[in-house]
């Protein structure tokens, strides 16, 4: 799943996760669109912006890891000690991130 509003920062996202060899779900641009499609099913992975345009992400990724979920959070407004805190196991890639940083995030968030 890839939650980023940024519309050429998503179409990266896409590219990085296809060249993986894995499908994604989105690009979803609001925590209101990202738990309507969390409704209907749980990603094996998420690629999460921290600020979307209806908010922050943390609803979704509470839910996220609810459900157990891995989570790569790809923002450049991460605090990333508030965000391991509250989110153990999950991976910060701040912006800008390479591909190999990303690819190498997923495929550990997949394994």
């Amino acid at each position: 799943m890839i939650v980023e509003d940024e519309l050429l920062v998503a179409l990266d996202l896409e590219t990085i996760v296809e060249d993986s060899g894995h499908q994604f779900d989105g690009p979803y641009v609001s925590v209101a669109e990202t738990n309507d499609a969390l409704d209907l099913r749980m990603p094996q992975c998420a690629i999460l912006d921290v600020r979307l345009k209806d908010g922050e992400v943390f609803p979704v990724a509470d839910r996220l890891l609810a459900a157990q979920v891995p989570m790569i959070f790809h923002s450049g407004h991460a605090d990333v000690t508030r965000l391991l805190e509250r989110y153990p196991g999950s991976q910060i890639c701040n912006k800008p991130s390479t591909p190999k940083q990303l690819r190498t995030a997923l495929e550990i968030a997949l394994a």
